[in-house]
């Protein structure tokens, strides 16, 4: 669904650094469009990150977070060329995963 979340990991002195930004309009379900009507709601609810199928990150999101949004985090371990992998799930069932390899 839609496009790659755009994913930099980088490990420094033992810690992996990851930096995401998730395409999505996390729409609260407040707004108004043109006519008056309500736009739906549509948001991320569930993010998490794995790193050699160990998670990592895992997160709970809610209307109130912006469109697009943008997380970053720190976990120990991570070497170079290895993977990362953040996968979204939404309140209308789609989802998304991908991965990024690990630069030093």
């Amino acid at each position: 669904m839609g496009n790659p979340m755009k994913i930099r990991a980088a490990v420094k002195d033992g810690v992996t650094e990851v930096k995401i930004l998730m395409q999505h309009e996390m729409e609260t379900g407040m707004r108004k469009d043109g006519d008056g009507s309500l736009v739906p709601a549509w948001f991320i609810t569930e993010v998490k990150a794995q790193y050699q199928g160990r998670t990592v990150l895992e997160a709970q999101f809610g209307q109130s977070v912006s469109k697009n949004p943008y997380l970053l985090f720190r976990f120990k371990g991570g070497a170079a060329g290895e993977k990362v992998t953040v996968s979204w799930v939404d309140n209308k069932g789609d989802s998304r995963t991908d991965e990024v390899a690990i630069s030093a």
